[in-house]
């Protein structure tokens, strides 16, 4: 039992892992929920010491909290905030749906740190929670981590993504390759053309994600137990926002109705709802990709994405769009996650939502890994991919689809006939349409220019 000590709560008295810097409530919740290996992401860890080290703050400037007390307090959040001790927030977060376990298990941390940083005791539930309920603070928690992670992590990796394929746009935009409906052949179209439409998904999923951040930074801070402030200094809620404001460079405000925010998660359902947007965007932009890529003999092979790794075990010199296919596989996640979050968001039941730390853990997957993956897919496939040319110009000036064109001059009956034909005898439309009507070489090329079709009108 040497590397055991014995804590109490309210409940009685448990043993403790002797280095561990939680206390009772904390293990208790280890002891309850043997559900997963899952736990709290880092970065919902550090919105909770984010949210202590504000209130700490702001109790203090109201005169509720010492300052001896309130700076110690202050540095342990710090400390974690910078990444520290994380090993000691174990709980899963398949836990009690208020996410009271992971709250406490904030206090009981931060309250370890800052009685050492003070040499005297500080309390988990009476300095570090003061003015505070599990029922306002881990909304808060949610709210906070899921705008850090999405103002500094995603909307830059979009802008990043939406930068690469501007760029493509300049490199390579004049190209004509054959347009595709039905994964069949259809009328000539640009890569800019092609490159402009992946970019503006990415730039309105971007103004959409951002536009929901507007309802996730109002907070349910103040709220406390069931919103109507109990045991919180009126003046509170203000106070913490303009502290959090300050040291995140977010700017938050108390919700105008912490009912709403502690009954319900919709603001994060609707974010999450955006982050969908984007990865089924993600998800059309990953398979034109490797649709594109497919080959290099059998396939379209209009691009050949830069080669990673070995693409198979037992077929040598095998090379495999797997930027692609990981942002793929992220776009599936994400959607499942909303689904989840979903689900979860529906069980505001009368004063509190109860699945809190499900809803945190899914949201943050989602952020953290549409981040990543639009980092890859803009630095390791759009940047770095090559036109083949020589594959597209014979696609382009064999596609029978050109005829379209001549609908104006000749029919659409007639034209239909040529382009029958032109398949049957895998010849360019132009060697058939020369044939079968009266116009000339020269002004079937002036129609028949797949570049001038890029440009739409008539012909």
């Amino acid at each position: 039992m040497s590397n055991f000590r014995t804590e109490s709560d309210s409940m009685g008295t448990l043993n403790v892992p002797a280095d561990a810097l939680y206390k009772a409530q904390t293990q208790r919740a280890i002891n309850n929920f043997t559900i997963s290996s899952l736990t709290m992401p880092q970065q919902f860890i550090i919105a909770l010491a984010y949210i202590k080290q504000a209130a700490a703050i702001a109790n203090f400037k109201l005169g509720h909290l010492d300052k001896t007390k309130a700076n110690a307090i202050d540095h342990a959040c710090q400390e974690i905030i910078d990444g520290k001790y994380y090993e000691h927030f174990p709980v899963d977060i398949f836990q009690t749906g208020s996410g009271t376990s992971s709250n406490m298990n904030a206090n009981e941390v931060i309250a370890s740190l800052a009685s050492k940083h003070a040499n005297q005791a500080i309390h988990p539930n009476d300095d570090v929670n003061m003015g505070q309920s599990s029922n306002d603070v881990i909304p808060t928690a949610i709210a906070l981590s899921s705008a850090i992670s999405v103002d500094k992590k995603l909307l830059p990796a979009l802008a990043n993504l939406a930068d690469a394929l501007e760029q493509k746009k300049a490199d390579i935009g004049h190209i004509v390759k054959t347009g595709r409906t039905h994964l069949m052949d259809a009328m000539p179209i640009t890569f800019e053309q092609t490159l402009s439409a992946w970019q503006s998904q990415v730039k309105h999923a971007a103004s959409s994600i951002e536009h929901a951040l507007i309802r996730v930074c109002e907070l349910a801070q103040g709220g406390t137990a069931v919103g109507t402030g109990i045991n919180a200094d009126p003046q509170f809620a203000a106070l913490f926002a303009t502290q959090l404001t300050e040291k995140v460079g977010i700017q938050f405000t108390p919700s105008d109705n912490f009912f709403y925010n502690i009954g319900s998660q919709d603001a994060i359902v609707a974010l999450s709802g955006q982050l969908k947007v984007y990865a089924v965007a993600q998800m059309k932009i990953a398979n034109d990709l490797r649709w594109m890529n497919s080959g290099p003999l059998a396939g379209l092979s209009e691009i050949e994405l830069e080669a990673l790794q070995p693409g198979s075990s037992v077929m040598p010199g095998k090379v495999n769009p797997v930027i692609p296919e990981a942002a793929a596989m992220v776009s599936a996640q994400v959607i499942g996650n909303d689904a989840t979050i979903t689900v979860a968001g529906q069980a505001g039941n009368f004063e509190l939502n109860v699945m809190l730390p499900v809803i945190a853990y899914n949201i943050l997957q989602s952020t953290e890994i549409l981040s990543n993956s639009a980092q890859a897919l803009a630095d390791k496939a759009i940047a770095n991919f090559k036109v083949n040319q020589t594959q597209i110009d014979k696609a382009l000036t064999k596609n029978p689809i050109l005829v379209t064109a001549l609908n104006p001059v000749i029919g659409y009956e007639k034209a239909a006939k040529i382009a029958k034909q032109a398949y049957q005898q895998a010849q360019p439309i132009i060697d058939i349409a020369e044939q079968e009507t009266d116009l000339s070489r020269s002004e079937l090329e002036a129609l028949l220019n797949p570049a001038k079709l890029t440009q739409g009108g008539l012909t």
